[in-house]
């Protein structure tokens, strides 16, 4: 099997372990597999697939998209080391307003499954990280939304207190105030 699935806290987060196959050249993993998700009970068909490129201490997110263009995601850290971050939002779920968090990086080749109805966001803690991630659903600007990293309810533990963020992450509203529509 090329792929250890192991659910997180919360179990729908799914941390996805590949199997990697070094030698004197380098190393080769697969990084997905239909039959191999599906088995582990990941069925969606990822449609898009994005890549972001950030410094030390960028702070991408809370980002989420309502229904009915809800993105699950498929993370991992290409080069670099992320703290990589899934809040639930789902309104009728035990576990709405809290979060899972886990290192991605080059090294250890670990990717995150968050599967819709979950907030997402990373920090860069590396010099630099690339980040590529397939969604489930193509971005749809009318349905996108997101909550502050720093909101104090939600009381994320990231690595770096003071993150780097975009003028549009850092006026994102709080979770009490969010645009949620699960």
């Amino acid at each position: 099997m090329p792929f250890i699935f192991e659910p997180l806290p919360i179990p729908e987060v799914i941390l996805i372990k590949p199997r990697v196959f070094p030698d004197a050249r380098g190393y080769f993993l697969e990084t997905y597999k239909y039959s191999e998700f599906a088995a582990n009970g990941i069925t969606e068909t990822f449609v898009q697939d994005n890549h972001s490129s950030s410094v030390r201490g960028v702070l991408r997110g809370l980002h989420f998209q309502n229904p009915p263009q809800a993105q699950g995601k498929l993370v991992r850290a290409v080069q670099g080391t992320i703290f990589d971050v899934a809040v639930d939002i789902r309104p009728d779920s035990p576990t709405f307003g809290q979060w899972v968090g886990e290192f991605l990086s080059d090294e250890n080749h670990h990717m995150l499954y968050i599967p819709p109805g979950f907030a997402h966001g990373f920090q860069v803690i590396s010099p630099r990280a690339e980040v590529s991630y397939k969604v489930t659903a193509e971005y749809a600007p009318d349905l996108d939304s997101g909550i502050i990293w720093n909101d104090p309810i939600l009381a994320i533990q990231w690595p770096d207190p003071n993150p780097i963020l975009s003028p549009k992450d850092a006026a994102l509203p709080l979770l009490r105030d969010a645009d949620i529509r699960f």
